[in-house]
């Protein structure tokens, strides 16, 4: 594999993540900001590390240029938010978060993991069906949006033993 794919590799590992902290807030923010059209404020992200939610950040060269947040409990995962940087778009960032996010499900025991998405964001849900998830609802008027609301897909993936 790594006669295929050398550059893809040697870029991966440039990304290191680790647990997200109070003191990232204020990028974890501007990231958000930069890159959603509704971004979550810094007391949600707060919130969800009060809560205790596994979070992390994933940098290169000792800059952030993403996150991704995920609740795992009884056996199941639950991807509440991942994000890059708009800079950092199309370089294999996101790939590298939701592949981070599911071993970390799996590790805490997940079988099941779950995520909304909007039905505009393609690049996301292709991203998510190159890992294997499935669409297996709809959420009506779950994100907000510039003329009312819009549905989110739910779609999950099954963890193998």
């Amino acid at each position: 594999m790594t006669k295929l794919f050398p550059k893809l590799l040697r870029r991966l590992r440039l990304f290191s993540p680790r647990p997200m902290r109070e003191a990232d807030l204020k990028v974890v923010g501007a990231i958000e900001r930069a890159a959603c059209a509704f971004p979550w404020t810094e007391g949600t992200f707060a919130d969800c590390l009060q809560a205790g939610y596994d979070a992390w950040v994933y940098e290169r060269g000792g800059k952030i240029y993403g996150y991704g947040m995920v609740a795992v409990k009884a056996g199941e995962a639950h991807v509440l938010n991942i994000c890059v940087h708009p800079d950092y778009h199309h370089q294999g960032c996101g790939g590298y978060i939701v592949r981070h996010l599911l071993k970390i499900s799996g590790k805490r025991g997940a079988n099941t993991v779950f995520l909304e998405v909007r039905p505009s964001n393609s690049p996301a849900i292709r991203l998510y069906h190159k890992f294997g998830f499935n669409e297996i609802g709809t959420r009506k008027g779950y994100y907000p949006a510039h003329k009312g609301r819009e549905d989110a897909l739910l779609l999950a993936l099954h963890l193998a033993d």
